[in-house]
């Protein structure tokens, strides 16, 4: 149990979020957790070539697991199957091209998804955007929206009826900051444009729609959850956030620290015992700080149905 001066750290946000943070949580970990054998085992990772996604990948490859790489990038993704093939010695890497911004290709991801996989045993929704400027995508959707919630969730949506174990979905301290807003995350014009704002909305928005997904997937036995990673040294935060990352660099956790409760709910047995959580540090966090940015069961189906609507036309072959 933590003492009362760790519950005064955790309080701090910062000593909780960054790598002093996840030294502290670690010394609570059951080691054992991790000893699982995942030969046999199907893992789709989204955003899989650098940072938390890559880490992922490596731990899970290394337990036997067969890890399909979902990368935008062909290049990158060859190269991350390369290197992940490597560092763990496993054959069972596979890069597959996947643009989570553009819904028709999502479509056709998914479809060739379908003829190489029978059962998909875990699903990690972690590729993400911070955009420093407004971008639109293919369907002319805010290319925030379109990559860390459309796209993902049509993929779910498509692959739904092989989802067979745990869907783990990767949101980020950073929603602390807004309250689940469909009005805002669907918006068309922007008067100026916030990049933080924008992402902070949809990582609210993943951890409300895990709470969903676990509802619906009770019938199939299927075992979502949330998580944030803290504080992390990546490629996309360094890009995104670079005052933040001058400010923290030496205080951020790295991407396998970050990765830890991926991996921890991808596998160990006790991640199995409920659902619809949101995790940190292997621990299960309250959803809010503030009264105010608890989410109502009502603004939860707004933004179901909204996603519904959006990504309803690509449910079908054209």
């Amino acid at each position: 149990m933590p003492t009362l001066f760790e519950k005064l750290q955790d309080a701090s946000i910062v000593s909780s979020f960054d790598q002093t943070g996840y030294i502290r949580h670690q010394r609570h970990f059951t080691t054992s957790d991790m000893d699982v054998d995942l030969t046999g085992k199907t893992i789709l990772i989204t955003g899989a070539n650098s940072g938390i996604g890559f880490a992922t990948s490596v731990a899970l490859a290394s337990k036997g697991a067969t890890v399909y790489l979902l990368c935008r990038n062909p290049e990158r993704g060859q190269q991350s199957e390369d290197k992940i093939r490597e560092l763990t010695g496993s054959d069972t890497v596979h890069f597959h091209r996947l643009d989570l911004s553009d819904l028709n290709q999502v479509r056709l991801s998914a479809e060739q998804l379908l003829q190489k996989v029978e059962n998909i045993d875990v699903f990690v929704h972690n590729a993400g955007i911070l955009p420093v400027k407004e971008m639109r995508s293919t369907q002319n959707h805010e290319l925030t929206l379109a990559t860390n919630l459309l796209g993902h969730h049509l993929l779910t949506r498509l692959l739904w009826e092989r989802l067979t174990g745990r869907m783990i979905l990767v949101s980020s301290g950073g929603m602390y900051m807004a309250p689940l807003s469909t009005k805002k995350l669907f918006t068309t014009t922007f008067s100026k444009f916030d990049g933080v704002e924008r992402y902070a909305l949809t990582k609210r928005a993943q951890v409300a729609l895990a709470e969903m997904w676990s509802i619906k997937g009770k019938k199939q036995g299927l075992v979502v959850h949330s998580m944030h990673p803290g504080w992390v040294a990546t490629p996309g935060v360094e890009h995104s956030l670079p005052g933040f990352w001058k400010r923290m660099e030496n205080r951020l956790r790295t991407p396998e620290e970050g990765a830890d409760t991926v991996v921890w709910l991808a596998c160990a047995e006790k991640a199995t015992q409920s659902t619809g959580k949101f995790w940190f540090d292997r621990e299960p966090r309250k959803t809010h700080i503030l009264p105010w940015q608890s989410h109502t069961t009502k603004e939860q189906q707004k933004l179901w149905t909204a996603l519904e609507s959006t990504v309803a036309p690509h449910l079908s072959p054209s």
